[in-house]
C-alpha cells in the first residue's frame, strides 16, 4: 500500500506543489528566497558533510525558526551527553535557515530539498545520518519513506495533532498514515495527542506523550534574557509595563484603543509594542494609525526618548527578553489567525492576555486552567483586564505567579527525548 502512496504523493502532489511555489515566487519575496537558497545545494552540502569529523550523524529537520527554537535544547542536551555528535539541520523556510545560520552547535546547516523521491535519495547519500529528528509537524513524506527504507531510526519531537486538522479527515488520514508508521517514535505534547495519532491505527512507531520542549527553551532562555540590558533606566523605570508580543493589525485594532484609555487614568504607563512583521512599510502606516505627534518612538531611536507611551520595536530577535521588563502581556495572532507563543512571556511570571484565536494552541487553555492567562473577546474587556492587572499589584503578583508555575510544571521534555534517541544511537 506504501508504493500506491508514494506514487500517488510522487506523481499527482509533488508536481503541481512545484508548480505553485516558482509561481509563487514570482509574487512572494520570501518564497522567491526559498527558491534561491536551493540553487547548488548539493554541492554546497556534500562540500561541509566532507569536512566533519567522525562521530554520530543525528539530523535535525524544523519548518521554520519558531520550530527550530524548539530542537535546539534537544541539541543543547545531546551536544552535553554526546560531545562527538554531528548534528546536521536543515530548513524548510527561509526565515529559519536565514536566522539560523551561526547557530553555533550546529555542524552543517542547510536548506531540505524539495521532496521529490531522486532528491530524498540523494540528500540522505550525502548526510548518511544515524537518527532523524522531525520538529512538531514538518514531516515530508518522500525523505521520511526513504530514510525509513534505509533503517534511518526517525523520531517526532513535540508532536501534536489538533481535532480540526485536515490530517484527521478520511483520505489524507490514509495517506498520513503511511507516512507516519515510517516512524520509530512519535513524541507527543499531551496524552491527547497520544489518542489522536493512535487513532491512525499505526503499526510501527511508540506514541507517547512526553512533554514539550518549549517549555525547557523558554526557561532557559529566561535566565539568559534577564541579564540583558535592552532598554536605558529612564525608559521603564517607575511605569508599568505592558508588552505586546508579534502583533498584527487585527491585534492592534483592538489593543492601541483599550492602552491609550487606560493611559488616561494612568500616568505611568508604557508599552512596547513588538509588530509581527516590522517592515519599513509596516512601521510606518503603524505610526500613522498611532496619529498623536510624539506619542510613539522607535526601538532605534530610544536614545531620543522623551516619555513617549509607546515604543515601537523595529528590530528582529528581542521579544523575549524584552518581556523581562513586562508586568503584563498581550500575545499576538489571537485577533486574527491564530496565537503565537505565550511561553516566552509566561515564563517571567507575568499575567497573560490573549484574543479569541487561541485554539490552535493547547497552552493558552492550560494556561487559563493554571490561572495565569486571560482571554478579552473585545476592547472593551481589554481595557478592563489590564486595568484591574496594573492597578491591583495583588491580583497581578498571583496571576504572574500562576503563569511562571504552569512553565516550571513542565519541564523535562528535553531530557526525556534524548533519552529516547540515545536508545536508538547506542544501537548504532
Amino acid at each position: 500500500m506504501r508504493s500506491f502512496w508514494q506514487f500517488f504523493y510522487s506523481t499527482l502532489i509533488i508536481p503541481p506543489l512545484w508548480v505553485v511555489l516558482h509561481l509563487l515566487g514570482v509574487v512572494k519575496e520570501k518564497v522567491r528566497r526559498g527558491i534561491r537558497g536551493r540553487i547548488g545545494l548539493f554541492a554546497a552540502l556534500e562540500e561541509r558533510m566532507q569536512t566533519l569529523p567522525k562521530g554520530k550523524r543525528v539530523w535535525f529537520h524544523s519548518s521554520s525558526m519558531g520550530e527550530f527554537e524548539q530542537a535546539k535544547p534537544i541539541i543543547v542536551e545531546l551536544k552535553r551527553r554526546h560531545p562527538e555528535a554531528q548534528i546536521i539541520v536543515t530548513f524548510f523556510s527561509p526565515s529559519g535557515y536565514e536566522h539560523s545560520l551561526k547557530y553555533p552547535l550546529a555542524n552543517v546547516i542547510s536548506y531540505l530539498p524539495f521532496d521529490t523521491q531522486g532528491n530524498a535519495r540523494r540528500f540522505l547519500d550525502i548526510v548518511q545520518p544515524d537518527a532523524g529528528v522531525m520538529i512538531r509537524y514538518d514531516v515530508w513524506p518522500n525523505h521520511t519513506w526513504e530514510a525509513n527504507r534505509r533503517g534511518v531510526p526517525l523520531l517526532i519531537a513535540n508532536a501534536t495533532m489538533h481535532r480540526q486538522t485536515v490530517r484527521r479527515l478520511p483520505v489524507v488520514k490514509a495517506f498520513h498514515r503511511h507516512v507516519y508508521d515510517a516512524f520509530s517514535e512519535i513524541l507527543s505534547v499531551s496524552s491527547n495527542d497520544v489518542q489522536a495519532f493512535e487513532s491512525f491505527k499505526l503499526k510501527r512507531p511508540n506514541i507517547v506523550a512526553s512533554g514539550d520542549t518549549r517549555h525547557d527553551q523558554v526557561f532557559m532562555r529566561c535566565e539568559s534574557a534577564r541579564r540583558d540590558t535592552l532598554l536605558p533606566p529612564q525608559v521603564n523605570e517607575g511605569k508599568k509595563v505592558f508588552v505586546v508580543g508579534s502583533s498584527w493589525p487585527e491585534d492592534e485594532a483592538v489593543i492601541i484603543p483599550a492602552f491609550r484609555r487606560l493611559s488616561r487614568s494612568i500616568d505611568n504607563l508604557l508599552m512596547i509594542l513588538v509588530p509581527h512583521e516590522p517592515s519599513e512599510e509596516y512601521l510606518a502606516g503603524l505610526e500613522t494609525r498611532l496619529g498623536e505627534n510624539g506619542s510613539c518612538i522607535r526601538y532605534s531611536r530610544i536614545d531620543n526618548y522623551t516619555n513617549q507611551k509607546i515604543l515601537i520595536v523595529d528590530r528582529i530577535g528581542i521579544l523575549l527578553p524584552l518581556y523581562a521588563y513586562a508586568h503584563a502581556a498581550f500575545i499576538g495572532g489571537s485577533f486574527k489567525q491564530g496565537i503565537h507563543n505565550i511561553l516566552e512571556a509566561a515564563v517571567f511570571g507575568i499575567p497573560v492576555l490573549f484574543g479569541p484565536r487561541h485554539r490552535n494552541s493547547q497552552e493558552p487553555l492550560q494556561l487559563l486552567d493554571a490561572g495565569g492567562g486571560f482571554v478579552v473577546s473585545d476592547e472593551g474587556e481589554t481595557y478592563r483586564a489590564l486595568q484591574n492587572l496594573l492597578t491591583d499589584d495583588s491580583a497581578r503578583e498571583s496571576a504572574g505567579k500562576n503563569a511562571s508555575v504552569f512553565v516550571k510544571n513542565h519541564l523535562g521534555a528535553t531530557q526525556r527525548f534524548v533519552s529516547t534517541l540515545e536508545e536508538y544511537l547506542d544501537k548504532k
